[in-house]
């Protein structure tokens, strides 16, 4: 039998190819990946359905593995790489996914446990370290088996007597089958939010709608209360990080508001959240603070299969863009932001094509991106409610804003540094003209 040049070529090299996979063994290819993109969720106590630390644990999963990174749906991460560059990028490189493919296609071996790296460290239960202060519900929340459960709050004092500067924080859910999703929120002191709630006990709110989420509603202008979002949980979301040399603030006398979204799931359950801090080892240079472009007066037509949803703010100092988190609920579809500059010019700063309201991602730069005085962060979503749409809860109804997860939400969250001596307010409002003074 003879062959041409090219089929020679191609012989050799599946030859290659088949016996490069038959090579390929767990703890020696396998595990460096697992550890580099899977093991922050797939470990015990996080957010992933089940552990990937050793190959006993590993081995059962090798074909589920191989079609998930093959889709790209593992590790999750949404962005569209044409539009910013992101530090905690969760992709896998052409050569990771071709070591779970061939892994799982030649039978998955174990290898020698010499041949693996060393463990990956983490601090139990933690993934920010070992906080400098951890502040826990005071008691448990009693989640029923079954029913719609409004949105629970929980005012904590935090007995700072001086201002802190918060360098990690991390929101962690007591038990993660029911708690949909916590949002620690700063209330400083004298603020008329929930003044009336008394601190220590978890309420309901006396009416909708006043859950701190500094709504701007397209009207670009100041909240009138200085709450701040902190640190929040939500499958997927990783805790909160501020680059080198900015943190957040706690000012001297300020409370941890909790607001806790639960989910019955067939079975009575218990749940006690707490949130971790590391504190900031020297004053820092920038402040980072939490922002939002957010409309909540939409209404999406039963059926719509792409209905668009616009919001926008304008920054009124000199900002530095950090991180970007787009959320939306069931029907939500895909979410851009655009920068658009004093100049008039225009850059797309993050496109989701494909929104998954499963994992509830912040995309993070490496270092503040410059936003000048003036610039306007303008998101669109889009939003499908037809019976194309699996996860539609109902597509022949008409959705509005709401907490639940059948109703939609429409916020472009990114946090932004800014200098520690600007009053916040004014990034929010316009400061009016000067007026000229007279010769």
């Amino acid at each position: 039998m003879s062959y041409s040049p090219c089929s020679l070529l191609f012989v050799l090299s599946a030859t290659a190819t088949l016996a490069h996979a038959a090579d390929v063994t767990f703890y020696k290819d396998v595990l460096p990946v697992l550890q580099k993109n899977c093991q922050e969720c797939h470990r015990p106590g996080e957010a992933a359905p089940m552990p990937l630390m050793t190959y006993a644990e590993a081995r059962p999963w090798a074909k589920a593995l191989k079609q998930a990174v093959l889709r790209g749906t593992m590790p999750p991460w949404f962005a569209d790489a044409k539009h910013g560059k992101f530090i905690n990028e969760r992709r896998l490189t052409p050569g990771e996914t071709d070591v779970i493919s061939a892994w799982a296609d030649s039978g998955a071996r174990e290898g020698n446990p010499k041949d693996a790296p060393a463990p990956r460290k983490f601090v139990d239960g933690w993934n920010i370290g070992q906080p400098d202060k951890v502040i826990a519900m005071p008691r448990a929340f009693a989640v029923p088996a079954q029913g719609t459960i409004e949105y629970q709050y929980v005012i904590i004092p935090t007995g700072f007597t001086e201002d802190t500067w918060i360098e990690k924080a991390e929101v962690r859910p007591g038990n993660r089958a029911v708690n949909h999703h916590i949002i620690a929120f700063v209330r400083p002191p004298g603020s008329k939010w929930f003044a009336s709630e008394k601190p220590n006990e978890i309420f309901v709110p006396k009416a909708r709608g006043g859950n701190g989420q500094q709504r701007s509603s397209n009207d670009e202008t100041a909240p009138s209360v200085g709450v701040e979002l902190l640190a929040g949980y939500a499958p997927g979301l990783q805790a909160t990080e501020a680059p080198t040399g900015a943190a957040k603030l706690i000012k001297a006398g300020s409370d941890i508001v909790l607001q806790l979204h639960y989910t019955a799931n067939g079975t009575a359950a218990q749940d006690l959240s707490r949130i971790g801090l590391v504190f900031a080892k020297q004053a820092p240079k920038l402040r980072q603070l939490t922002m939002n472009a957010t409309n909540s007066k939409f209404v999406i037509p039963a059926g719509a299969p792409s209905h668009e949803v616009r919001s926008s703010i304008t920054l009124h100092e000199d900002t530095g863009l950090i991180w970007l988190m787009p959320h939306m609920h069931l029907r939500g579809k895909a979410f851009q932001y655009t920068a658009v500059y004093p100049t008039g010019e225009r850059e797309v700063l993050l496109n989701v094509p494909k929104y998954d309201f499963n994992w509830q991602l912040g995309y993070r730069y490496a270092s503040p991106k410059p936003l000048p005085k003036g610039t306007r962060i303008e998101c669109v979503a889009h939003f499908d409610n037809s019976p194309n749409n699996p996860a539609n809860p109902n597509p022949n109804s008409e959705v509005r804003w709401g907490d639940q997860s059948w109703e939609e939400m429409m916020i472009g969250w990114f946090d932004v540094a800014i200098d520690p001596k600007v009053d916040i307010l004014d990034i929010y409002r316009a400061k009016p003209a000067s007026k000229p003074t007279a010769d």
